[in-house]
């Protein structure tokens, strides 16, 4: 016999949203968030940032060229593998993605630069037309170098080229001689008093 008093699981209820309720909930968080944005950037002070300015340095890409170095996981970001860039701490693995780091947006602004170039006068121009002259060593390459250099492989081509003719012509008279002591019969080369046509020399 079935017992009709057993309980049951009540599984009718259904959650209800209030779509009001909600909304509203949604208004304020977004009301929120605008009047913390415009806080924000109230309280601070306009960052002006400096223009861009050419590098006074050189940039090393090939101190560590053909080198083999042992990276365990828990050395630091200095002496991992790669180019290491110390204003904005990070590893870049290889020299054409470092340039491109170094001059990106985020290292220039790291360093307080806009990415917006400063307009030169005639004066900064001429200045630096005069440090790029000065710099400029007296021992330059010239067309006149150029000539020389060309002139002087020319010389080393036909040089080698006369010694490669004079080698081969040793080869085929040796060759010829010995082709030569061979067609001689050595009973008529004995009867003549020839021992051979060897050189004495050794």
């Amino acid at each position: 016999m079935a017992h009709n008093n057993a309980v049951g699981v009540d599984n009718t209820f259904r959650r209800k949203f209030d779509r009001e309720e909600y909304l509203e909930r949604a208004r304020e968080r977004e009301k929120q968030e605008t009047e913390s944005r415009f806080k924000s950037k109230s309280k601070a002070p306009p960052v002006q940032r400096k223009p861009l300015k050419h590098r006074d340095y050189e940039v090393d890409l090939e101190s560590r060229l053909g080198k083999t170095q042992v990276v365990t996981p828990i050395a630091p970001l200095s002496q991992q593998a790669g180019y290491y860039c110390s204003v904005c701490e990070c590893v870049v693995k290889d020299s054409a993605n470092y340039l491109d780091h170094i001059n990106g947006k985020k290292h220039q602004r790291a360093l307080g630069m806009s990415m917006r170039v400063e307009r030169a006068s005639l004066e900064q121009v001429q200045q630096r037309f005069e440090t790029l002259k000065k710099r400029k060593s007296p021992g330059s390459f010239t067309e006149q170098d150029l000539d020389e250099r060309i002139l002087k492989q020319q010389q080393e081509e036909e040089e080698r080229k006369r010694q490669r003719r004079e080698r081969k012509k040793e080869k085929k008279a040796k060759k010829a001689a010995e082709e030569e002591e061979a067609d001689v019969d050595p009973d008529v080369a004995a009867m003549m008093g020839f021992g051979g046509f060897r050189s004495s020399k050794k």
